[in-house]
């Protein structure tokens, strides 16, 4: 299946976890890939094995616009456009309300939401040209709220209605608008969820499909909602959660 051949996407937060997958989803299906981060080593792994002619790297800190406008404008001078902007790069912070500090709040909003501001309005004269499509990778956590990520799920939050918000005002240029919200998703940054049994079993105990997803499992539907496939979907918060928002919060008596 070659949905995207000749067709652009830049993917923020392209190193590693769900914006490597989604960056490995897109080439396997024809696109030129854009992959966009702090970190040169994790980018410039991911893209030794994908089609050089079809894949720049980009140093990129999205709290920065000049880094982000800087990046548009070298994709569209390698590539012609942008059609598709995968907004993934984000940070987590674990901590009780009362000791985050105002940098740290300030920081994490940076990145996860205004992160997603800059790379989709710095976007936006090319994507017109379309059809464009935005893809954010938000959070179950922004549908609802954790103990110790007030930070973390405000900022999911935002850019949950935010993804709202732009399909209403981009929809008149032809540009859709979507997230999706995954749950507790294999990475770096889940770690220390991941590889401990007494966790994941408090983890399973919500998840019908038992977890934790790979991120494999966040990268296709992403690539769903970019696609013709889901060309009158806009506005949508895809949950990718193994059922756990399916549940009314209760702990399951039957286990």
């Amino acid at each position: 299946m070659m949905r995207f051949t000749g067709r652009t996407v830049i993917v923020t937060g392209g190193g590693s976890g769900i914006g490597a997958a989604t960056v490995r989803r897109f080439a396997q299906e024809g696109a030129n890939v854009v992959l966009a981060g702090r970190g040169r080593e994790r980018l410039d792994h991911v893209a030794a094995d994908l089609d050089a002619a079809r894949t720049l790297v980009q140093i990129c800190d999205v709290a920065d616009r000049a880094s982000v406008d800087s990046l548009v404008d070298t994709t569209v001078a390698r590539f012609g456009g942008v059609d598709i902007v995968v907004a993934n790069a984000g940070v987590g912070l674990h901590k009780p309300f009362e000791a985050i500090t105002q940098e740290e709040w300030r920081d994490i909003h940076a990145i996860n939401l205004d992160g997603y501001f800059h790379i989709v309005q710095a976007s936006i004269p090319h994507l017109k040209k379309g059809p464009g499509s935005v893809i954010a990778v938000a959070s179950l956590g922004g549908l609802g709220a954790d103990w110790g990520l007030s930070a973390y799920n405000s900022s999911k939050g935002a850019m949950v209605n935010l993804t709202r918000a732009l399909a209403l005002d981009l929809g008149s240029y032809g540009i859709r608008v979507n997230a999706v919200a995954p749950s507790l998703t294999a990475s770096e940054m889940t770690s220390m969820v991941t590889e401990s049994d007494f966790l994941m079993a408090k983890f399973n105990n919500r998840m019908p499909l038992r977890g934790p997803a790979m991120p494999e499992d966040i990268a296709g539907p992403i690539a769903f909602l970019a696609s013709d496939d889901a060309r009158f979907v806009t506005g949508a918060i895809l949950t990718v959660d193994g059922g756990v928002g399916a549940s009314s919060g209760q702990p399951n008596f039957m286990d």
